[in-house]
């Protein structure tokens, strides 16, 4: 945000949101494994995307994958 950029930041967790939401341009309560609420939540528009779930991998592959799905190109690390 410091930079200008647009910041989406998703959890499940409705208090999480609500306590990190001042860190981000938008926030939201939304589950990232179903791909609509992906396409709802307009993530198309954002040029990079962070998959930053630690404690569950399937999730975090699913989501991944639904990613690719809605267009989000895909990278490995800098």
């Amino acid at each position: 945000m410091r930079h200008g950029w647009e910041v989406l930041g998703v959890d499940t967790d409705p208090d999480l949101v609500q306590q990190l939401s001042e860190d981000f341009t938008h926030a939201a309560v939304a589950d990232c494994t179903d791909p609509q609420v992906l396409e709802q939540l307009g993530v198309i528009e954002y040029s990079r995307v962070v998959v930053g779930i630690g404690t569950d991998l399937e999730a975090s592959i699913l989501i991944t994958t639904n990613l690719v799905d809605v267009g989000i190109p895909t990278s490995g690390p800098r």
